[in-house]
């Protein structure tokens, strides 16, 4: 068979990627335990987009298979090898501040707009149509090729879990779900609280007492709010005042306001991904930091200036004594995702570390636990998911760069990021775009988009690598 114009191909299904992107896109599919039902243990609606892409591939023709609910997989091709593209179709919180409605798959200056768009449906649209180029072309495969579809990616990837105990680990295979060129290294990703133990007693006299403090949703993001509650004894006017001036010297937005005899104070930061903790603005520290400079209780200035002297300016891990960076994958980050406190119970700081392929987890742990202790702190609910890298030289990834090379004229090189993407739950994956170097990383971010030139070319890019990868023996 001559060259085949990958690009030409998935032009000539532009109307239709769209159309079937935006479908998914309108399921605000974001993790809803409160209200699962037994066929859909994460959420109606989390359900409903992976049925939507189940009934997709089926209409298509490709052999679908729902997996407990929470994962399934379109699958075309014959043979005993196994070629993976791993996707996921749940989407973390809207948030405020959207200039189009967040569920709707707004189409305008070459955008689509919504959550999700680049931040996995959009990516995973355009590796399922990669598939389908292949499938209607009727071009000849030596290997089976799934894609496989996970609903707890933003999550505790509950999905994946389930899938692989009961499916079949593909031989290879990549996730769509971050930058091109390659990702072939990512850090490992512990989360867990920091709890304060061991209560202070309020017995020094304070004009201010701390009542309630939260801020965050979750791990892997960095706040974009946080509110305080307050029993102001005297001087409400002044410290008023200091709040302005704190949120003026700042450039931040916030208010403070009186309510039933309380003073609340919120504040507004900017949202990013817990990954790459510095390019937010951490509503929680800012406002920690605004209060520890105010007369507050004994009980709730603990808690204020453990989160100024652990985390404020340092998303290194410094300040912990867990600073660590190595070749392959950078430095160790701490995201502090999310805070709370209250009179009762104390304090309470969710954090998320990336650290590196070389980072030696067991040893630091203890180190740490020891330091948190000594300053009054636990470590619970602690979770850790391992660092994963693929050596340059395996054949995954020599044809993928080779792909990406040709498509874009440009050299594939190979990067290691802080993100954890489907890939590490591969015996041999790497995470493969659909981010192009140079575009603005929107995931988690109000008013998210994928241009939409981009979406056809990561398409053509996918089919591409998805044939070359499966018709050899």
């Amino acid at each position: 068979m001559g060259s085949i114009n990958w690009k030409k191909e998935v032009e000539k299904r532009k109307e239709d990627l769209i159309a079937d992107l935006q479908g998914l896109l309108k399921i605000e599919s974001v993790l809803d335990e409160e209200n699962a039902t037994e066929d859909a243990p994460l959420g109606v609606n989390v359900k409903k987009a992976l049925d939507y892409m189940l009934e997709l591939g089926q209409k298509d023709g490709f052999t679908q298979k729902n997996t407990g609910n929470v994962a399934g997989h379109l699958e075309m091709g014959s043979g005993d090898g196994l070629i993976g593209v791993l996707g996921h179709v749940d989407v973390v919180p809207a948030g405020d501040g959207w200039s189009v409605n967040p569920f709707e798959g707004v189409v305008q200056d070459g955008k689509i707009f919504a959550r999700g768009a680049i931040d996995d449906k959009g990516p995973t649209m355009a590796a399922y149509y990669a598939m389908k180029v292949i499938k209607e072309l009727e071009l000849p495969l030596e290997k089976r090729v799934r894609l496989i579809i996970g609903t707890d990616e933003e999550s505790k990837w509950r999905c994946v879990d389930h899938y692989f105990k009961h499916e079949e680990m593909p031989d290879m295979g990549f996730a769509p779900d971050a930058d091109f060129p390659i990702i072939n290294a990512e850090k490992g990703i512990a989360d867990f609280d920091l709890v304060q133990i061991g209560q202070e007693s309020n017995d020094q006299p304070s004009t201010i007492s701390l009542l309630s403090f939260v801020s965050g949703l979750r791990y892997n993001m960095v706040p974009d709010k946080a509110k305080a509650v307050l029993d102001v004894k005297e001087n409400h006017t002044e410290l008023m005042q200091t709040f302005n001036d704190f949120i003026k010297s700042q450039d931040l937005q916030g208010r403070y306001f009186v309510e039933s005899g309380y003073s609340i104070i919120e504040l507004e930061g900017v949202s990013a991904h817990g990954s790459e903790p510095d390019k937010g603005k951490n509503a929680g520290l800012l406002l920690a930091s605004f209060l520890s400079t105010t007369d507050l209780d004994k009980k709730g200035s603990k808690f204020v200036s453990s989160a100024v002297n652990f985390f404020f300016g340092d998303s290194r891990g410094r300040n912990l004594g867990v600073q660590y960076e190595d070749e392959i994958s950078g430095e160790l980050t701490i995201n502090v995702g999310i805070m709370s406190y209250n009179e009762q119970d104390g304090g309470k700081f969710g954090l998320t570390m990336r650290y590196p392929v070389t980072f030696n987890m067991e040893e630091r742990l203890e180190t740490l636990t020891k330091f948190v202790e000594e300053k009054g702190y636990s470590i619970a609910n602690f979770s850790d998911s391992k660092p994963h890298h693929v050596p340059e030289d395996s054949k995954l990834i020599q044809i993928l760069k080779n792909v990406y090379e040709i498509q874009t004229h440009d050299s594939a090189s190979l990067m290691a990021i802080g993100g954890g993407t489907y890939a590490r739950s591969l015996k041999s994956g790497v995470a493969f775009g659909a981010l192009f170097p140079g575009r603005p990383d929107v995931a988690h971010q109000k008013d998210e988009y994928m241009e939409l030139d981009d979406l056809v070319k990561a398409t053509a890019i996918y089919a591409q690598a998805i044939y070359e990868l499966a018709r050899e023996k």
